[in-house]
């Protein structure tokens, strides 16, 4: 298509209307196309039967017919919409076999084609058979004058009693709604239309529905008020991003609440394109089921353990990761008599790992106890699984935002007796002034929660402040620790190596990694990657068209996100779910990260603006990407600024093609809709913000193009796939304490003095929870073998413009230069945050184009177009 319009407005298509008689004379053929597609897996012993009924279909000419349908010329016969062609059979349906599992296979098509059709720019497909199944792609060969025409269909289709209106699929070109074609301006409004719903009524697997709703199905209080849980969203008092509607009915108790499914149920509503592939869906599988052997294997061998919930030693944390557990052969018969072959293959997989142990994490690999060191402590905070939060200290002591009338003067009880002595000389006052005194606060997030967590939960958890020492080695050194209760006096704790001070600054570190470890789960990774990408999706899929550009460009980064979603509802962030079991704010942690999204801000989530308010850069125009570093080795901003200014480029020369000014902005119809719900819906609880971009010029529409891949593609990655290298040793990144700091002349002190180890384990998260943790990021932290990674497309024609396929091979290009640059820094020895003691080399932006469907499982590199798991 190229650029359009270059004076930024469309001028309507000619219908180009034939006469009969013109039309009579013009010359018949035949086209040929190939379709690919997957049907329903035969393996699905319920679906059996609807196989064989499919095939008695066919023998009574009940089909699966395409009609194409003309992006040049108007019908008057049919309201002046495009002219549609004769139906068209896909051929061999019954002769051509399956494979043993659901997999792709090409079917021939022919349909009849004269000139008075003009060019083909979309197809109406019925499914007249009695199942479901996956149209991946189709592509016309040799159409006359025009060549090859290819269609990216993606999409499940159902029997067509299913459906009240058409299937309707176009062609790979991309147009602005004012120069759409004539012929299928009707068929872009309607299918938008049909994707949009009713707003109302339940939501069955077929229905394409995308639609908002409050997650107010988290709690289940028709079970009792310890399961019920406030709604989120829709209120001052719990804003909280949108989600995709199922339309389930009320709960009994809560008119308000939406009932829940059975808790292992996977039938939850999402879209059903939204949806896990099969591949997908097998190694997810596959993960979930060996994760609950590594459960299992543990748990039955501390029956005959006398501290059935504890570890006794590091050594006892160690046997996690060691040695083998076979299931007994009667057991495996059970397995496969009562389970799908799909289930026991996934279950007895022989992938290289050893079923029913947990892999090594990467921060034991090299050294067991390099962890433990205030160096690693300190440089995980900017190369580990959560380097988001820390920043500049501009103050001493640190203060608080939170109101005193409410919670008492906060501000820290640090003082400069606490600092100094290990500053390398340097006053509090030059260290402030020469900016290298950096802080991990998580006071003010925590502390309105501690006194519910504290009294109505086994957490006993402090609100911490972690302030550190930029060396000139370029590493962190923790100078202090604060923990703080409410309306108790804060203690303040300093590093000591040996004895029992050694072991009391053990034990503050892991008050701090544990708020680290809710806070990074909750926030970091769930809200402001999971939770506020599934708004775009929704608005994106009713406001835009698949002909749009912008729904062309965001699309990938949208990939299997409300799927995941809806799993971690399900079974994750919900009621007595996962996350409540294994982080520290139990029932109140959505609730909390409801009341953190208050300063959620859209704009912040650019790199560079993120990096400038947290105090870690500033501005310099004389610097790549305009900002020097005030922690120059800081693997997470080096290589996070690399790929965002990739992104910020790629955004930039695919947008400049379709709006060459401003005006085309302004005048993008579909664009503007998108924009407007976005705010007012997808995000109603912040759409009286100031910050929202206006979306008036193309300097908007990048800006916003590139924070949403920046948020669904490598910011997720930074926090996502360093969970099981990092926190699969749990003592490393504990998620509960349970006790607060023993004191002097107590029983818990004299166990610190005779056994620290001991006390350091029975501190932080028990056995139990240790192995639901730990299997969870297992599973979070694993790449499936289908991954699609930045800069990689699915399909080489995704869109018929060469100007955009270029410019995507560009960015591309430039991914795979910035991971020899990740590789080179990776090997400077003077960049000691790129390795660390552990030896672990930061490689979660790593982007992974060169090495594409070569690596998956627990690599810890690659990033992903979009929030996949």
């Amino acid at each position: 298509m190229g650029v359009m319009n270059m004076m930024g407005s469309c001028v309507k298509n000619n219908n180009n209307n034939t006469s009969p008689d013109e039309t009579e004379s013009m010359k018949k053929t035949k086209i040929k196309g190939t379709v690919v597609l997957m049907k329903k897996n035969v393996l699905d012993l319920h679906d059996f039967g609807s196989s064989f009924l499919d095939w008695v279909y066919e023998m009574f000419n009940k089909r699966v017919s395409m009609q194409l349908i003309s992006s040049t010329h108007c019908d008057p016969s049919n309201g002046l919409n495009a002219k549609i062609g004769k139906a068209a059979f896909i051929e061999d349906w019954v002769t051509k076999k399956s494979a043993v599992a659901a997999r792709e296979a090409s079917f021939s098509v022919t349909f009849e084609w004269d000139e008075s059709m003009g060019v083909p720019g979309a197809f109406l497909i019925k499914n007249h058979h009695h199942r479901q199944f996956y149209l991946k792609t189709v592509e016309l060969d040799h159409v006359p004058g025009h060549g090859t025409i290819r269609f990216v269909c993606n999409s499940w289709v159902y029997p067509t009693h299913r459906y009240n209106y058409n299937r309707v699929f176009f062609a790979n070109q991309t147009y602005l709604p004012c120069s759409t074609p004539e012929p299928l301006r009707h068929y872009r409004e309607q299918e938008l239309i049909n994707l949009r719903g009713t707003g109302s009524g339940m939501l069955k697997e077929w229905d394409r529905v995308y639609d908002y709703a409050y997650y107010n199905d988290l709690g289940f209080p028709d079970k009792g008020p310890e399961y019920a849980r406030p709604v989120l969203g829709g209120s001052q008092e719990y804003p909280y991003p949108r989600r995709g509607r199922t339309g389930r009915k009320a709960t009994k108790t809560d008119p308000n609440s939406e009932e829940r499914l059975f808790l292992l149920s996977l039938n939850i509503y999402v879209p059903r394109d939204e949806q896990f592939n099969h591949i997908k869906f097998s190694d997810f599988l596959g993960y979930a089921v060996k994760s609950l052997g590594q459960v299992i294997r543990p748990e039955v061998k501390a029956i005959f353990d006398k501290t059935p919930n504890e570890f006794d030693s590091f050594a006892d944390v160690f046997k996690l990761y060691e040695g083998r557990f076979d299931l007994p052969k009667h057991t495996v018969k059970k397995i496969r008599k009562g389970t799908r072959l799909e289930l026991v293959r996934e279950l007895l997989r022989n992938d290289g790992e050893k079923p029913f142990t947990f892999p090594m994490p990467d921060v034991i690999k090299e050294d067991k106890s390099a962890w433990r060191t205030d160096e690693e402590f300190g440089r995980e905070m900017v190369a580990g699984v959560n380097p988001v939060v820390i920043r500049r200290l501009e103050e001493f002591p640190p203060t608080s935002k939170l109101d005193p009338i409410e919670y008492g003067n906060q501000t820290s009880s640090m003082t400069t007796e606490h600092l100094e002595p290990n500053m390398n000389g340097l006053t509090v006052e030059q260290a402030l002034k020469e900016n290298k005194l950096f802080i991990l606060d998580h006071h003010d997030a925590l502390m309105p929660y501690l006194k519910q967590i504290n009294e109505s939960t086994e957490s006993k958890i402090y609100a911490t402040r972690t302030v550190l020492l930029l060396q000139k080695n370029g590493m962190l050194k923790p100078l202090a620790i604060e923990l703080s209760l409410p309306n108790v006096d804060s203690e303040v704790y300093t590093p000591h190596e040996d004895g029992v001070e050694g072991t009391i600054w053990q034990l503050a570190k892991a008050y701090v990694a544990v708020n680290d470890s809710g806070y990074h789960q909750l926030i970091s990774h769930w809200l402001n990657t999971h939770a506020v990408i599934e708004p775009f999706i929704i608005a994106t899929n009713r406001q835009l068209s698949v002909l749009h550009p912008i729904y062309k460009l965001l699309q990938p980064h949208f990939r299997d996100t409300m799927n995941i979603n809806a799993m971690a509802r399900q079974i994750l962030i919900n009621a007595s779910g996962i996350l409540e079991r294994t982080v520290f704010p139990a029932k109140y942690a959505m609730e909390m990260s409801a009341v953190i999204y208050k300063n959620w801000v859209f704009t912040e989530q650019a790199l560079p603006a993120d990096l400038l308010k947290r105090g870690v850069a500033i501005k310099d125009p004389s610097q790549p990407h305009g900002l020097k570093l005030l922690i120059q080795d800081y693997p997470f901003a080096i290589d996070g600024l690399d790929i965002w200014s990739a992104i910020q480029t790629w955004v930039h020369d695919y947008c400049s093609i379709y709006y060459p000014f401003d005006e085309t902005v302004r005048d993008d119809t579909e664009l503007q809709s998108w924009w407007t719900e976005l705010r007012t819906e997808g995000h109603g609880d912040k759409k009286d913000e100031p910050w929202w971009p206006q979306m008036k010029t193309r300097t908007e529409l990048i800006d916003t193009c590139t924070i949403i891949i920046w948020v669904a593609s490598a910011l997720h990655a930074a926090v996502n796939f360093g969970q099981y290298p990092y926190a699969g040793y749990l003592p490393n990144r504990p998620t509960v304490s349970r006790r607060f700091m023993p004191k002097s002349g107590t029983q818990e002190y004299a166990e610190v003095e005779s056994n620290p180890e001991k006390a350091f384990l029975k501190t932080i998260t028990p056995q139990l929870q240790t192995l639901l943790g730990v299997s969870l990021i297992e599973i979070l932290s694993r790449h499936s073998t289908d991954e699609v990674y930045l800069g990689q497309s699915v399909y080489p024609y995704w869109t018929s413009d060469d100007e955009a396929l270029k410019a995507f091979e560009r960015f591309g290009k430039t991914l795979m230069d910035i991971e020899v640059m990740i590789m080179e820094r990776n090997n400077n020895k003077d960049l000691k945050n790129r390795i660390g003691p552990v030896k672990v080399p930061y490689t979660l932006l790593y982007p992974n184009t060169s090495d594409y469907s070569h690596e998956s499982g627990l690599t810890g590199k690659g990033i992903p177009n979009s929030i996949s798991i």
